[in-house]
Formats: structure tokens, sequence, C-alpha cells
């Protein structure tokens, strides 16, 4: 049924495959109430061994394996007791089975030396994940995560068509074969417009990325960018479906003598200007804006984001470009019925990165119109950085405790939870919201959305998570 290329790795013949490289068995942390796997007995700690036969790799080859009606599940429980389970089911049906990892064989690691990687721009002596050097396929067709195709093996292109894994989130940085070898200080990153062309033989699609760097990969260079990667957006099915011009982040713990300089206002204004020139071409020739800048361009430019429109279906939303202006637009529409004033007074203070603070004013001032709401707006720099213009998910725990400290905060602190580990309650500096909490004199509620920032403010419980 399932050979190595398709899904995971045969236990009867793992087609070579010494021991050691045979995938982990993936292990159980959560089962979903009413799912089969609750009903099969499934509990957190238990260790899937293979479907049919086949060890899967990841998260991928176990959704592929359990999508066959008949299954043959090899689990083992804590106590180390082997267990065969068969059944039947439809297609469609999942197990409701969470995963303490989502690759079973490991990350595959970047193996670029990129000068501006913001791996290689903090502190020693945090916890290890922070280290890593994610640059593996799985995880951008999973979760969204860039990778640069500059460490895919003969194999591993082999699945991405097999298993049509599209669409891929691409660091393009340049398409000039030179320059692009220069900034990820790799040879094999010259190959990246056969690469793109590889996709668009096969009908697999990418979203690219460009981090700018002022000097470097700016101005002619990034004309050229874009435009070649318009060039693979044409069509009726396109291979570049979206493109993120980003600035680059530069912080105090960055390596000596990289001949970097951070973006400020000038290069700002000027990289505006080019790319939305280059828009409007794209428009009128694909029928879409095509590539966009991330906000940051316009906060540090100190010009007004574009309007929501201009963002079309937010396609690199998670990469900062029309983030702050999709959080307004769910602002004003969590704002659009409010109180004309509270019940009970309160106080309340809410800290964000500097560089977004002044997009949020007008809806700050909205919400202090209501008669007993009182909300102070802080952002502030990131000392830890470096960084006087930060995003919010970037404030550390030692930022807030030095920006906070001697400040009214009201009677509660609302500290947005992209600032913390995804599923954690740890910050970037491994300060976790407990030793915070200890530093400050108000107690702290993370919020996760617009309508729950709102909610808080108005006292309703209507959208708190």
């Amino acid at each position: 049924m399932w050979n190595e290329l398709n899904a995971g790795i045969s236990l009867e013949n793992p087609g070579g495959s010494s021991p050691e490289r045979l995938p982990q068995p993936a292990v159980v942390v959560s089962v979903e109430a009413g799912s089969i796997g609750e009903e099969l007995g499934f509990q957190p700690g238990d260790r899937l061994l293979s479907i049919n036969g086949v060890r899967p790799r990841d998260l991928i080859d176990f959704q592929m394996l359990v999508g066959e009606e008949d299954l043959r599940l090899e689990v083992e429980d804590p106590a180390g007791e082997v267990h065969v389970i068969e059944l039947e089911k439809d297609a469609d049906d999942g197990l409701g089975l969470a995963f303490s990892e989502a690759l079973f064989d490991g990350l595959r690691q970047c193996n670029n030396r990129c000068p501006f990687c913001f791996i290689d721009q903090q502190p020693p002596g945090h916890r290890r994940s922070l280290y890593l050097k994610d640059d593996d396929y799985r995880l951008s067709f999973l979760y969204g995560s860039y990778l640069t195709l500059t460490n895919l093996s003969a194999a591993d292109w082999q699945r991405i068509e097999a298993q049509r894994l599209s669409p891929l989130y691409v660091s393009v940085h340049a398409t000039d074969p030179e320059l692009r070898s220069r900034l990820l200080v790799n040879p094999r990153a010259a190959l990246l417009l056969d690469q793109l062309r590889w996709f668009a033989e096969r009908r697999l699609q990418i979203h690219a990325q460009v981090v700018v760097c002022p000097g470097v990969n700016d101005g002619e260079a990034l004309g050229r960018t874009l435009q070649d990667l318009a060039a693979f957006a044409e069509g009726d099915w396109p291979t570049v479906l979206s493109t993120a011009v980003v600035p680059v982040g530069l912080t105090r713990f960055r390596p000596a003598n990289d001949n970097l300089v951070p973006v400020d206002q000038a290069a700002a204004i000027a990289a505006i200007s080019q790319v939305e020139a280059l828009q409007e071409a794209f428009q009128s020739r694909l029928g879409s804006r095509f590539a966009w800048l991330a906000d940051e361009w316009y906060l540090i430019a100190g010009l007004p984001l574009p309007p929501r429109t201009d963002y079309e279906d937010l396609p690199q939303r998670e990469n900062g470009v029309g983030s702050i202006r999709g959080f307004l637009e769910e602002l004003d529409q969590a704002t659009a019925q409010l109180p004309n004033s509270l019940a009970v007074p309160q106080r309340l203070s809410w800290v964000v990165g500097a560089v977004v603070a002044g997009a949020l004013e007008p809806v700050l001032a909205r919400l202090n119109r209501v008669e007993g709401l009182d909300l102070r707006l802080y952002g502030l720099p990131s000392p830890y950085w470096g960084q006087d213009l930060v995003v919010t998910g970037l404030l550390t725990g030692a930022d807030l405790i030095q920006g906070l400290q001697g400040r009214d905060l009201g009677e509660k602190l609302l500290l947005p939870k992209l600032m913390l580990r995804q599923g954690e309650s740890v910050f970037l500096d491994d300060m976790t919201l407990e030793q915070l909490q200890a530093q400050l004199p108000v107690p702290i509620q993370p919020i996760g959305s617009a309508e729950e920032l709102v909610a808080v403010c108005i006292r309703s419980t209507h959208g708190l998570a």
C-alpha cells in the first residue's frame, strides 16, 4: 500500500535504513474526547510504533496513513507493553491524537550562514529550542515556516512531489544567483530559479519572502527579485502565490563586522515607494498586488498603513504583512457597540511594542470614551535586543520589567499572548510569566485577540478565551 517514498518507513523492509535512522515512535500527549482514539483506549504517554506495518516519519505521514479505512496499529503503552489494534473506519475519520512533536525523525536544520539570521543574533545560555535553525520543508508545509531549499536531498524532492506538499514557504531574499549565494553563504543557494521551475513543472506552489538588507539586496536587486518572482505568478496556476518584503531585524548580539545596517526612515520610505509602484504593475498584469510590504516598513517610515482591501486575502499575515491592519479591523468590529459607561469603573494598562503603539492610538481613544474606563497604552522599546522600534512579539520579560516599573499600571496589565512561547508562559529571554508577575504590582492577564481585549475592558464575558 504505502512505500518509503510515499509515507513512512516500512518495518518489514526499511529500504536499507539502519536502526539509528528509523524514526522514533510518535508519543501521544493528548486524546480528543469522543474520538476514535479515546474509544480505542489511547492515553497520553502511549507510543505509536506503526500503522499497517509502517512507521511514520512525521505528522504528514501519520495523516496520510490513517486515511486508510482498514488500520492495524502497533502501540506501546507507558509500561512497555505492546498492543496490536485492528479497526475499520471511514477514510476521512481521524484518530483524535496529538503528539509531542510534529517530526518523529528529527528536525532538518539550516546549512546556511546568513549574517542576518536571527538565531545567531541571540545571547547564549537560553533554552535549546531558541538556537535550532529550522529549515525543514515539512514544518513549512504544516505550519508555514520559511525554508531556503538549500538542504533538500533527492529523496526530499521526490517526496514533495509524491505527497504534493504544497504550498511551501520559501525564503528567497534575492533571485540573482551570485547575490543569493552571498547572502546565504551557500553555493547551493544559486539554484533557486531552477528550483522554482521545478515547482512550476509539477504544478506545486510556494509563498515567498524577501528579507531586505539596506545596501545589499534592496534597490535594483529588490526590483529584479520581485520581477523574477512575478514571472512565476502568471497563468491559471501560479507557482508563486505571494511575496512578503520584510525589513532585516538586527540585534545588539549580532556578529561583529557583519556589514549590515538597520532599516531607517529613509530606507523605509524608499522601499515603500519602490514596491508600491511595482504593486500597480502587478495588479494590472496579474490581477493581484502579489508583493506586499511588512507593516514595519510603514511604521518605521511614519506613514499610514494601507487600507485593509490592499492586502486582499492577507496571504502573508503570519509574516507581519497586514497583521496590524487585520488586528485594527478586528478591533473596529469588537468596538462597534460599546456601552456608554461601566457599572464598575476600572483602570487598566496595555503593553505593546514601540513600533505599533501609534497605530493603536485611535482605538485607545475610542475605548476611553466609555465612561468609567481608563485604559493606558505603553509602547515599549527593547533594551534586551537593542531595538528602539520593536514589534510586540519580540518584547522580553526583562524589557517589560525595565519599561513598566514605576509606571501607573492601574488595576491590571493586559499582555498580548504573542510575547509568550506558544502553549507556554515563557518569554524569549526565558523569563516566565510568574517571574514577571512577581516584579510587577498588578495582576497580569494575557490577551489573545481583539475581541478578548475589548471584553476585558468592558468586563464582558462574551468572547473571553
